[in-house]
């Protein structure tokens, strides 16, 4: 009973200071002409509800791709439409074509944000209850402290409720997916990260350890045995979400073209930002060297098992590299800080 209502305050305190932010401003309020993410989020339930799947990814005389085109994966598109068909009901000039744009309201924005709200307490918040639960070790009271801590995590907060996103979807899902791997339910945990794949592009940079470890149990498996149908039976479950996901793009083959070439912007800066990291030789050194040792490890602690005496020398490798990453970066950005303004003194003078 004790833990019961230690799990509740958990769950009543996280719910209560993600409120508490969203009664703040959020990103771009009261400033055109783009009116920042906040808008974006509305813009694309106005698109999805108003304009047939066709045109969701494409430039057109209705859908202006320069103001917040869609450029995440068609789940995301899913889920806007759903928000507004709620929103519709509530009150349709939050999704009128082309009038709602910019639209700004007190209760608009309380829909909003209990939109992401309802996403935290439907998929988020049990996936961390149930990882901490599952697999955190200690106590009771220290698993309560784990999932209380991860739930109060300022940064999530901050970008879902302040400045206004849905990243908890995507966390949650991958969370999720966590969870059926470590359950050993390797079908729904894959299940989940497709999903968490296909609603933010992003999650691809946790796809290496889900492919890692799913092949690697393949392999002590057998290849030539259980464990090939096994993989056969884990790659028809990432194909078939997949398909289903993206079914509605796939009747002309530009679609799904298109879809991907908004969720990859090559033609958008993509080949700007890595034309820099190339001429800028130190950095794209450390770049190249970061991932070529994360993919490293990752493979190594695939096919090799560690030392009897050091169980943990691979996570601990990982962690070292992370950290090492997060100083280097820390390391680099206090280095910009720094040295930028005077940089700037010092030309001031030369001119």
């Amino acid at each position: 009973m004790e833990n019961w209502s230690l799990i509740s305050l958990c769950v009543l305190l996280g719910l209560t200071s993600r409120w508490t932010v969203s009664f703040h401003s959020y990103s771009g309020a009261g400033k055109p002409p783009m009116f920042g993410d906040y808008e974006a989020q509305r813009h694309w339930q106005e698109v999805t509800y108003n304009l047939p799947v066709h045109e969701w990814y494409f430039n057109t005389t209705n859908n202006d791709l320069n103001y917040w085109g869609l450029d995440y994966p068609p789940l995301t598109a899913y889920h806007s439409l759903v928000c507004a068909y709620v929103a519709k009901l509530l009150n349709p000039e939050w999704v009128e074509l082309h009038a709602s744009r910019g639209y700004e309201s007190h209760s608009h924005k309380l829909f909003m944000r209990a939109t992401v709200l309802f996403t935290d307490i439907l998929i988020y918040i049990p996936a961390v209850l149930l990882y901490c639960f599952y697999f955190c070790d200690g106590s009771s009271k220290q698993k309560v402290a784990a999932a209380f801590c991860i739930l109060l995590y300022p940064g999530l907060i901050l970008i879902d409720y302040g400045h206004f996103q849905y990243n908890s979807v995507s966390l949650g899902l991958a969370l999720w997916g966590t969870l059926g791997l470590g359950l050993g339910w390797d079908l729904f945990g894959c299940l989940a990260f497709t999903l968490a794949l296909n609603y933010k592009q992003m999650e691809l940079y946790h796809s290496l350890p889900f492919f890692c470890y799913l092949l690697g149990k393949c392999i002590k498996q057998g290849l030539t045995g259980r464990g090939f149908f096994h993989l056969v039976k884990i790659s028809m479950t990432v194909l078939v979400t997949f398909a289903l996901c993206w079914m509605p793009f796939l009747s002309d083959p530009k679609q799904p073209l298109q879809v991907l070439h908004r969720l990859f912007p090559v033609g958008r800066g993509l080949f700007e930002v890595i034309h820099i990291m190339y001429m800028q030789h130190h950095k794209a050194l450390m770049f190249w060297f970061s991932l070529v040792a994360m993919a490293a490890l990752s493979f190594t602690s695939m096919w090799l098992k560690p030392p009897a005496k050091l169980p943990d020398l691979f996570p601990v490798l990982v962690s070292v590299l992370s950290f090492l990453h997060f100083l280097g970066f820390i390391i680099y950005f206090n280095q910009v800080q720094l040295m930028e303004p005077q940089r700037k003194k010092s030309l001031k003078k030369t001119n």
